[in-house]
């Protein structure tokens, strides 16, 4: 069934000894604002945890195109080679050049390779369109977050109805950098020079407690394009619950989803700023120094919500 209504969402999560996203840039330390101190979360890795719960509890395994769709395949995976399921999508429609001039466009791109130029293979505008819906179709992230699908065997672009900002931590967080030891070494030449010794030297970065909040749009308008509907709702609100309970590594310590607080519209245009909607969830620290979920309060004001809006507590 088609969305009808517009949401808004707050996430709160928490990590506790762990390194909930670490900056390759700054060698794996936890993300900071380096003004404020307070952790930060990508929006690209908060998606990636929603991918990775829907991937664990929806099948995967490709179907042959005469075998239809499935809904819940994720298109951005690990080790995916994204060209091949746009051809994906060709192949099911039966969208492919015919072979003569498959061969004239891959002479044509030799060509320009030994010339030194790049030249993209794009199918008509009618084509990529039809391309564009079955990718929306048979991909959960193509429909919920978009995706450019426009390199190689163009399936177009497509600006995904749910969307989510940075998390930021409620107060600014310590990162600590911890050292390691492995009592092995990788190679022959490396126990050679230790003389038997054989140990590995490493770094562990973590933050000794941190809660984050992020927040969260849904827009009716975009999903009816997409395709998005109730059933793919339900499953998002599922993976914000549960996806830290299915991420669980030595790197991460432990993670929990403690709050998901969910502003539904009567209208699919809104009926009340976001900003305003947000502010109405407030956590405060109780603690000095806190170290746990209890060190915090979280306060909900549910007093003289704006007409036609409703507070859905998730979690």
């Amino acid at each position: 069934m088609n969305l009808t209504n517009r949401y808004d969402f707050v996430l709160l999560f928490d990590v506790k000894d762990g390194n909930p996203n670490g900056d390759p840039d700054a060698g794996n330390l936890p993300r900071l604002d380096a003004e404020t101190g307070h952790g930060l979360m990508t929006d690209v890795a908060l998606k990636r945890k929603v991918r990775n719960f829907v991937a664990l509890t929806q099948d995967q395994t490709e179907k042959a195109p005469e075998a239809g769709e499935k809904r819940f395949e994720i298109y951005v995976r690990e080790k995916a080679i994204l060209n091949l399921q746009h051809q994906r999508a060709y192949s099911a429609l039966k969208l492919d050049a015919p072979a003569d001039e498959v061969a004239e466009a891959a002479e044509g791109e030799d060509k320009k390779a030994k010339k030194g130029g790049k030249e993209k293979r794009k199918g008509s505008a009618s084509d990529v369109d039809l391309a564009r819906k079955w990718m929306c179709q048979n991909f959960f992230d193509v429909r919920t977050f978009g995706a450019v699908m426009s390199t190689g065997t163009n399936a177009g672009q497509v600006r995904g109805p749910v969307q989510l900002t940075f998390a930021r931590s409620i107060d600014p967080i310590v990162a600590l950098e911890h050292s390691i030891t492995r009592m092995a070494v990788a190679t022959e030449a490396e126990a050679e020079k230790q003389q038997g010794d054989n140990r590995t030297m490493g770094r562990k970065h973590t933050v000794p407690y941190g809660l984050y909040m992020a927040h969260g749009f849904v827009s009716s308008f975009l999903a009816k394009q997409t395709g998005f509907d109730e059933d793919d709702l339900e499953l998002l609100w599922q993976s914000l619950e549960h996806m830290f309970e299915h991420d669980r590594s030595a790197a991460r310590g432990e993670m929990s989803t403690r709050g998901l607080y969910v502003f539904k519209h009567d209208s699919e245009l809104g009926n009340a700023h976001a900003h305003k909607l947000f502010e109405r969830i407030k956590v405060k620290k109780t603690a000095d120094v806190p170290r746990g979920f209890s060190d915090y309060g979280v306060e909900v004001d549910e007093s003289d919500m704006p007409a036609g809006v409703t507070l859905l507590r998730k979690v």
